[in-house]
């Protein structure tokens, strides 16, 4: 079984981490130490272009729809966000990535908002800003960001309003545990979560919502799959940590 590198134009992350499910249980069954090596190697390559691909595609169809459209610097604008997106876009290709990458191209995105001559230019910074920190937020999703320069804070220093506006009061409801729990091993519809929770449209939308405005949880493009963030996985590992049973 062999696997190529792939540019995938609208890859669908779920379907490709059935897939590698299917073949570690094939793996498994062969058990062959030098095979399962290299079909490893394989698939988290193929995985890692498919996410990178997926995020270039994702800046093009962003920037297009929320830049300014009559204004003389578009196209020269439109350049240069690209050519930052498109760059933090390839971090994906790494196992391992220095918080370094992502600080330098948020700089770069912050000196170029300094000089902007327009009032309406926050227009589109804004719009170049959402899509970086999504595209962070794939990332870290996808257990590829690694921050090794993460300082462990002191439980005195925990800031008590921060814990319960962003992260207490957003999983304060049952439905919004059902989604997030919903999605710890795989990303879901709306029609998905509308079963699952027994909600529907304006009633679910609102729950969903609160979790995307807490990052606790993303959408992979507009009308596309829900998928849980680090933050999100990481605050339910602590659920289970904690080992919370019903009566």
């Amino acid at each position: 079984m062999t696997y190529k590198n792939k540019i995938y134009s609208e890859p669908d992350i779920s379907k490709k981490l059935d897939n590698i499910q299917r073949d570690i249980k094939l793996i498994i069954e062969n058990s062959n130490q030098q095979y399962l090596e290299l079909m490893m190697s394989n698939l988290k390559k193929d995985l890692l272009y498919s996410i990178s691909s997926y995020l270039k595609d994702d800046v093009e169809s962003h920037l297009e729809k929320g830049m300014v459209e009559k204004c003389p610097m578009k196209d020269t604008c439109k350049s240069k966000f690209s050519s930052i997106l498109n760059r933090n876009a390839e971090i994906a290709h790494e196992e391992k990535i220095d918080e370094k990458s992502i600080s330098n191209n948020e700089y770069k995105i912050e000196e170029l908002h300094k000089n902007a001559p327009y009032e309406k230019c926050d227009i589109c910074f804004s719009e170049v800003s959402q899509t970086f920190q999504k595209q962070v937020n794939l990332i870290r999703s996808m257990q590829i960001y690694d921050n090794n320069h993460t300082n462990k804070k002191k439980i005195s220093e925990i800031n008590e309003n921060i814990l319960v506006k962003e992260i207490l009061e957003p999983l304060s409801h049952t439905q919004r545990i059902q989604i997030m729990k919903s999605m710890s091993n795989q990303t879901q519809t709306f029609s998905a979560l509308s079963e699952i929770t027994g909600l529907r449209g304006g009633n679910l939308l609102y729950h969903i919502q609160k979790l995307l405005d807490t990052d606790m949880i993303i959408q992979r493009h507009e009308r596309g799959d829900y998928m849980i963030t680090e933050k999100g996985y990481k605050i339910m590992s602590v659920f289970l940590e904690l080992d919370i049973k019903s009566n």
